[in-house]
């Protein structure tokens, strides 16, 4: 079948071309490569993002969606990512991102191009985030059949026990996140 990316809203696509035009944004330590950029930075593969609290048996339906990541390509190259979350205005710039999560995320797309065509049914690429984890997977949900058949793919660094760019069944990840244990932020002066 193929793969569909959702179109974002239109406030979402505004407050990253907002930011893109800041310089108060731009100043941001993730934004160091968009501040000197070879041509016109354009706002790429948007992902809506979904965050799944909670360590415990966590189920997909439970994902509350958040925003809107978009790549920002500098001619071929992606050069950070955009983050804009809901606001009562719409959609707000709230931070650019860069590090290992963009090749990761670029290679992770290529791999779901790749699955939606040996697939029978549309998919929908997502961004889903597990926080107690500290876990990133691009999330291939299937409209047509609903979360029994929607795949994962972790991206890299994936936590300990889960290999980063396999699809897994989301029915299998989900569990082995679980069951890995939760970080605490270190805090200074504690044991």
């Amino acid at each position: 079948m193929t793969l569909q990316t959702p179109q974002p809203p239109p406030s979402a696509l505004r407050a990253v071309l907002g930011a893109l035009d800041s310089e108060t944004a731009l100043r941001q330590p993730a934004a160091a490569a968009l501040r000197h950029p070879a041509g016109p930075l354009v706002p790429a593969h948007p992902l809506a993002v979904h965050v799944l609290d909670g360590p415990r048996r966590p189920e997909l339906p439970a994902a509350r969606r958040t925003g809107w990541r978009f790549l920002i390509k500098d001619g071929a190259d992606v050069a950070a990512a955009a983050e804009v979350v809901q606001s009562a205005e719409g959609h707000t710039f709230s931070h650019f991102t860069a590090g290992p999560y963009l090749d990761s995320t670029v290679r992770a797309l290529r791999e779901a191009w790749q699955l939606a065509q040996s697939s029978r049914f549309r998919q929908q690429p997502r961004l889903l985030t597990f926080p107690g984890q500290y876990a990133t997977a691009l999330w291939l949900h299937s409209p047509d059949t609903g979360p029994a058949s929607d795949l994962l793919i972790p991206l890299a660094p994936a936590p300990l026990g889960v290999t980063a760019h396999r699809a897994y069944p989301a029915a299998e990840l989900l569990p082995l996140l679980a069951r890995a244990p939760l970080t605490r932020p270190l805090l200074l002066g504690s044991p």
